[in-house]
């Protein structure tokens, strides 16, 4: 079959694929977008947390079949156009919130999906949301902090506030 899906807000498609195939596989192996991690193939680790039309999934759990015709942000779609990172994907640098690095991309989509319904969270708000990834590296932290820090940014007088999937202000429609 063929999977046609918008992705980070450019139309793509892949032939060939198997209906049960995950929307990971075909992210990574057939659409060229290596950002979400294969960890636990289970949904339990949040690794490959994308978002579909705007809500946060396991992408390991999600069938490719089932993802045709969607709308669909990786991390990769999180960073602005003219390729600059969202805050949150900064302040994850200089927060030093990245080790190895495998766990860092659903953890950044999940609290991107956080800011952007929450700008400013309480730490127990953020642990909440954070709770479906796991890092074995961290100690988390470090991740709070990239979190409170993005917060923070996102908040300030004048900042341009939280994006939401596909990089335009939170609460937008599809695609922005």
């Amino acid at each position: 079959m063929r999977v046609t899906a918008t992705v980070n807000g450019v139309r793509q498609q892949a032939d060939d694929v198997w209906p049960g195939e995950s929307l990971l596989f075909v992210l990574r192996e057939r659409m060229g977008l290596p950002g979400s991690k294969n960890a636990c193939e289970q949904g339990e680790c949040g690794s490959c947390t994308v978002y579909l039309d705007g809500v946060p999934v396991c992408s390991c759990l999600v069938a490719a079949g089932q993802a045709d015709g969607r709308d669909i942000v990786t991390v990769e779609g999180l960073a602005g156009g003219d390729g600059s990172l969202h805050p949150l994907q900064q302040a994850f640098i200089e927060a030093r919130a990245v080790q190895c690095g495998f766990c860092t991309p659903g953890l950044l989509v999940a609290a991107h999906d956080l800011l952007a319904r929450d700008p400013d969270p309480a730490d127990a708000d953020v642990r909440e949301a954070l709770a479906g990834n796991l890092c074995r590296c961290t100690g988390y932290e470090k991740i709070l902090e990239a979190v409170r820090l993005a917060a923070a940014r996102l908040t300030a007088p004048g900042a341009p506030g939280a994006r939401g999937p596909g990089g335009g202000p939170a609460g937008a429609g599809e695609g922005s």
